[in-house]
């Protein structure tokens, strides 16, 4: 089982850019595919972006579509996503996880391992 540890969040303003950053334990990481949630105060939990074992293999929820980018370091064990043109309802705390699944999915139960989470603020 993969163990995960997101870093980067942090208070920025409108329009500003964040990388957060996954790390993961574990010599398979190569072999799941990851995936960005967050989860806004009052809100469930929501997809952000996918990526497969190969890294042309992305997809995005249209609001952050353009604006974020999902990527991944198989020899450093590790997922990005950066954020730029930040916007107040970005705020969330942002969550990655990791799916045994060979199909792409957007789906959270299909996300077997989960990180503790980063806090996103974006101040208007």
């Amino acid at each position: 089982q993969v163990q995960l540890v997101e870093s980067g969040g942090g208070l920025v303003q409108a329009g500003d850019s964040l990388r957060l950053s996954c790390a993961a334990s574990g010599r398979t990481f190569s072999s799941y595919r990851m995936g960005w949630f967050r989860q806004a105060p009052g809100k469930e939990r929501e997809f952000v972006a996918f990526i497969g074992r190969s890294a042309s293999n992305t997809y995005y929820t249209g609001s952050v579509k353009g604006r974020f980018t999902i990527s991944r370091d198989n020899a450093k064990n590790t997922v990005y996503l950066q954020m730029d043109s930040l916007k107040p309802e970005d705020t969330a705390v942002y969550y990655c996880a990791a799916s045994p699944l060979i199909q792409a999915t957007t789906r959270e139960v299909d996300f077997r391992a989960w990180g503790q989470g980063t806090q996103v603020t974006v101040s208007s």
